[in-house]
């Protein structure tokens, strides 16, 4: 009888021991879970919603630029337009380093190529009588071209605007899944922790029935 009981605990210590390995396994996945679910929200937060700040910057900027070009504002002193439109791009330029700098797919690396090409090339004006003249006044031909050239720039930030909302969507829903999962594996941990106590009192605590009997 010893020795059946005997072998009784060792099959429980043995049952005990695969559990606490379980459950090491488990804080280890959950550990890796946790990981994922904060770089998640924090790729939300600095790709996402940081960026989104980015656009609305940017794109204040162009329509001050746009305005710029089409002599919209009353009092102004146009011979300084050039210099303040140099100003917006280079702040624009700046923005776009700092939006380069976060995780981007193909399609936005692909749009902000596009759009920096515009700012750089396109709408760098040298001089202000490629938009204005005293003999003619403003030059309707250039500035539409311009306003064209700022029209495909918005456009270009008007789809990126739509991607950060999109992979936004994603990543959020990443993050739900990883929580649903933590939360099964939450559940799952409070199972071994029931197994382990039976284990225990079943077979270290637990006398055996002719024991009983006996006493």
């Amino acid at each position: 009888m010893a020795i059946s009981y005997k072998k009784r605990k060792i099959t429980g210590f043995l049952i005990i021991g695969v559990l606490v390995v379980l459950l090491y396994g488990k804080n280890l996945l959950e550990r890796q879970s946790f990981r994922s679910v904060s770089s998640t929200l924090s790729d939300v937060y600095e790709d996402r919603l940081l960026v989104e700040s980015y656009i609305f910057q940017i794109s204040e900027k162009l329509f001050t630029i746009q305005k710029l070009v089409d002599h919209c504002t009353l009092n102004f002193d146009y011979s300084k337009a050039v210099l303040e439109i140099s100003k917006e791009e280079q702040a624009i330029l700046k923005l776009v380093a700092a939006f380069e700098a976060t995780q981007l797919t193909e399609q936005e690396a692909t749009l902000l190529a596009d759009f920096k090409r515009i700012i750089e090339k396109d709408l760098s004006i040298k001089s202000y009588q490629l938009l204005y003249n005293d003999s003619t006044g403003v030059n309707e031909a250039q500035v539409k071209v311009y306003d064209q050239k700022i029209a495909r720039a918005q456009q270009d930030l008007e789809k990126l605007s739509s991607i950060q909302l999109e992979e936004g969507e994603k990543l959020v829903s990443k993050a739900k899944t990883l929580i649903n999962r933590s939360q099964i594996w939450a559940q799952f941990e409070l199972a071994l922790l029931l197994i382990f106590i039976l284990v225990i009192y079943i077979y270290i605590f637990k006398k055996p029935v002719q024991e009983e009997f006996a006493d």
